[in-house]
C-alpha cells in the first residue's frame, strides 16, 4: 500500500510572539519544520510526504527544504485559514495511486520514526489510526468563580496528537460534509467522527510534543536527541581531512570561502581557486571514502573552468546526503601571510552554512600566518586545512 504523509504547517503561530511563523523557528540551529520532516522522512512507512505552508513562505519554504536536503518531499504546497483548509490542500496533490494518508502536525518536531510506522500498521489493520497518550494527570471540572465542581474520570481520555492515519477518501468526505455543516474541527478524528468512523489509538509518546507557545521551545531543545544526559550518540560519525594550496598570481581575483576579497593578487586555479572551499569539499570526500576534488571535479573538463568552488561544495554535500549522511560540524584554517581575512569570516560563514545545509554555529574558521616562513610567509600561495564530522543518524532514534 502507498503511504504519503501530509504535513499542515501553514499556521501564523501568534501565541508564540515571534515575528515569523513558529515552524521557522529554530530548535538548536535548525527549524522546527525540518525537524518535523526529518522525523517523517525517516519513518519506513511513509513513501512520500506533501508539506503545506503558509502562501507568502511558498518559495522560501521550498528553498529551506532544498538547502536541508529533506528527503521525501513531493510537493510543497500553500495552505488556507483553517488547519483543515491546509490539510484539504495536501489532499489535493496526492496522487491517485495514495492508499492511506498520515497527518502530522508541522509544529511537533520530536516525532519518532517508530510511532508513524505502528500509526500506519493500525490503520492497514483497522481502516484508521490515530496517535494518543494517555491522560496521567487527575482532572477537575472548574466552575464560575475558579471553584472546583468535582473531579473527573480519566480512565478513558487520551490526549490527541498526530500521525492521525486513515484513507485519503474517508478524510476528503469527511471535509465535505464538514465543510457543508459549517464545522471546524480540531484534527483529522473530530472530523471523522460524524461519518461514525473509529479512529484506534496507538499510545503516542510524551515526547511527541506540539510546539505552541514560547516555554514549548526550551521544552523542546532539552528533548532534542543529544541534548539530555541520557541520549548517547547512536548513529554512525565519520571524520575527514582535506587540504589544498594554490599560487598566488596578479590580475586574478582572491575568493575565499564565496567571498571575493581586496588583494592585489588572487589564487590560480582551473576554477576560481577557493582553497577554503576545497578544503572542506576534500574533508567531506575523505570521511566518505570516495577520494579527492580531483577525481570528481578534474581541472581537464571545461565544465569546472572558472567555476564557483561554493557549486563544487554544493555537490560533495548532496553526494554526502546520497550516502545518508550530513554535515556535523567543520573546522577550517586558512594558512595565509596576508591579506587580514577576519572581517571576512562572517560572510564566509554564512555562505557555507547555507551551502551546507547548517547553522552558522556549526562551521568554523581561522586563519594564521607561518611568521614568513615557506611558500605562505614569502605571499607565493595561500594554503587550507579543514576536518570535518560527518554523523548518519541511526534511523531508530533522533
Amino acid at each position: 500500500m502507498s503511504t504519503f504523509a501530509v504535513i499542515p504547517a501553514s499556521g501564523s503561530g501568534r501565541r508564540m510572539g515571534q515575528d515569523r511563523p513558529k515552524q521557522y523557528l529554530e530548535l538548536a540551529g535548525v527549524p522546527i519544520l525540518i525537524h518535523t520532516l526529518r522525523g517523517v522522512a525517516a519513518s519506513k512507512a511513509i513513501d512520500s510526504m506533501i508539506v503545506v505552508v503558509p502562501a507568502d513562505h511558498l518559495a522560501a519554504s521550498r528553498e529551506l527544504i532544498a538547502r536541508f536536503q529533506v528527503a521525501k518531499v513531493a510537493a510543497v504546497v500553500a495552505g488556507g485559514k483553517l488547519r483543515q483548509d491546509s490539510v484539504a490542500a495536501g489532499l489535493a496533490a496526492l496522487p491517485d495511486q495514495c492508499d492511506l494518508v498520515a497527518v502530522h502536525d508541522g509544529a511537533r518536531p520530536l516525532v519518532a520514526p517508530e510511532l508513524i510506522d505502528a500509526c500506519v500498521a493500525a490503520a492497514k489493520d483497522h481502516g484508521a489510526a490515530m496517535a494518543a497518550l494517555p491522560v496521567s494527570d487527575t482532572l477537575k471540572e472548574v466552575g464560575g468563580g475558579g471553584r472546583i465542581k468535582g473531579t473527573v474520570d480519566r480512565s478513558h481520555l487520551y490526549q490527541a496528537q498526530t500521525p492521525q492515519v486513515v484513507a485519503p477518501a474517508l478524510l476528503r468526505r469527511a471535509m465535505e460534509q464538514a465543510a457543508e455543516r459549517g464545522f471546524v474541527g480540531t484534527d483529522e478524528a473530530s472530523l471523522l467522527e460524524p461519518l461514525g468512523v473509529e479512529m484506534v489509538v496507538v499510545e503516542g509518546a510524551a515526547t511527541n510534543i506540539k510546539v505552541t507557545r514560547p516555554g514549548d521551545l526550551g521544552l523542546a531543545t532539552a528533548l532534542l536527541p543529544g541534548r539530555g544526559e541520557d541520549m548517547a550518540i547512536t548513529g554512525e560519525v565519520r571524520v575527514g581531512h582535506g587540504y589544498d594550496a594554490h599560487r598566488l598570481v596578479a590580475d586574478r581575483p582572491l575568493v575565499l570561502g564565496g567571498v571575493t576579497i581586496p588583494h592585489d593578487k588572487g589564487l590560480l586555479g582551473h576554477s576560481d581557486a577557493d582553497v577554503l572551499c576545497h578544503a572542506l569539499s576534500d574533508a567531506i570526500l575523505g570521511a566518505l571514502a570516495l577520494g579527492d576534488i580531483g577525481r570528481h571535479f578534474p581541472d581537464s573538463d571545461p565544465a569546472y573552468k572558472g567555476i564557483s568552488s561554493l557549486l563544487l561544495l554544493e555537490q560533495v554535500v548532496a553526494l554526502a546526503a546520497e550516502h545518508g549522511y550530513r554535515l556535523a560540524n567543520a573546522d577550517v584554517t586558512v594558512v595565509a601571510q596576508a591579506p587580514k581575512l577576519a572581517p571576512f569570516w562572517p560572510e564566509m560563514v554564512a555562505n557555507l552554512a547555507k551551502v551546507c545545509g547548517v547553522a552558522t554555529s556549526q562551521i568554523n574558521l581561522k586563519g594564521t600566518t607561518t611568521e614568513g616562513l615557506g611558500f605562505a610567509g614569502r605571499g607565493e600561495g595561500m594554503a587550507a586545512h579543514g576536518v570535518v564530522t560527518l554523523s548518519r543518524p541511526d534511523q531508530t532514534r533522533r
